[in-house]
């Protein structure tokens, strides 16, 4: 984790993802998404073609002097910009998300304004900042009126992007968007990142828990999480069709039917890794371990296929005309 000159060593990153099937009927090309994630006029969308269509915004800062959730309640006021990014995948899959890095300590009074944008992205406390008790507080405190809210930036900037006029709001199948929180402290000084706690709330809030070497920059870090969560929403998405369709209890043809759009928009969208940072990369081992993403999503994607493969050795056969 990176910080300014001049500033105390960051010990704590923390961020939120939400993932969403993009409001329109087909995948957006690459001159239209970079038109939908056009947020700042002064920088250009980054697009990539490899390994798969991909746009990334310019980041856009939000402002913010408040208290930051602490799971033991003390009051921890900090000040700074929160930075705030949207990420288009394969022209279908939407994500925003925003997430901020601070240090052991702050200046004991609150600073100018310019004090803080020299600073993109950083939250500063007021005096020494209890970094354990932030992070619990944050991944699994009941958040208060006048605290620091990442989901309500990340909300705001996805529902800015699915308001588009770009968009014509008639997206090939229903489905919901995912919430994923994680926080990243420090690691001991020789370790290497580690991914400690992945779970999943009742309310479908996905948290996690990491520790990463100073030198990891929080965009590795947002990236990393990005990448879990759009791979968390497909196994969700796809599980929920599986469910709606009756496969394996519904007449065949029938789930067939319910299941074409996860055929058409959905199983070709499996990459994990694509694009997370290659010194984080062995983290997602942990999670093709326990709970088994690929594991999982490879069976689901294999039960379709047998499915489909029933319904073409039953189809009826031609029969030839006479001679």
């Amino acid at each position: 984790m990176t910080v300014p000159d001049g500033a105390t060593e960051p010990v704590l990153a923390c961020g939120e993802v939400r993932t969403w099937l993009l409001q329109h009927s087909q995948a957006l090309p690459h001159r239209m998404a970079a038109d939908l994630l056009r947020l700042r006029a002064d920088e250009r969308v980054r697009l990539s073609e490899r390994p798969n269509p991909y746009a990334l915004s310019p980041d856009v800062l939000t402002g913010v002097d408040c208290r930051l959730t602490t799971a033991s309640g003390s009051k921890v006021r900090a000040v700074g910009t929160v930075t705030a990014r949207a990420a288009l995948t394969e022209g279908r899959m939407i994500q925003a998300g925003a997430h901020f890095q601070a240090p052991a300590a702050g200046p004991d009074q609150r600073q100018p304004w310019g004090h803080y944008l020299l600073r993109p992205g950083v939250v500063e406390p007021f005096g020494k900042l209890p970094d354990e008790d932030v992070a619990r507080g944050f991944l699994y405190g009941s958040r208060q009126p006048g605290e620091l809210d990442l989901g309500a930036i990340a909300e705001r900037l996805l529902g800015a992007v699915a308001r588009n006029p770009l968009l014509d709001r008639r997206p090939p199948f229903k489905s919901q968007p995912t919430r994923l929180r994680w926080a990243a402290l420090r690691a001991l000084d020789g370790d290497g990142p580690s991914l400690t706690r992945f779970t999943l709330a009742e309310d479908g809030l996905r948290t996690v828990e990491l520790r990463l070497p100073q030198q990891t920059a929080p965009e590795a870090a947002a990236g990393l999480c990005e990448d879990l969560a759009l791979h968390d929403w497909l196994l969700t998405a796809l599980l929920r069709m599986i469910g709606r369709s009756g496969l394996g209890s519904a007449d065949g043809r029938d789930a067939v039917a319910a299941l074409r759009p996860a055929v058409d928009h959905l199983l070709h969208l499996w990459m994990p890794q694509a694009r997370v940072d290659r010194t984080l990369g062995p983290l997602w081992e942990v999670l093709e371990g326990e709970p088994g993403f690929t594991r999982q999503w490879r069976t689901m994607v294999q039960r379709i296929r047998d499915q489909l493969a029933l319904q073409a050795i039953d189809l009826p056969r031609a029969v030839p005309p006479d001679r």
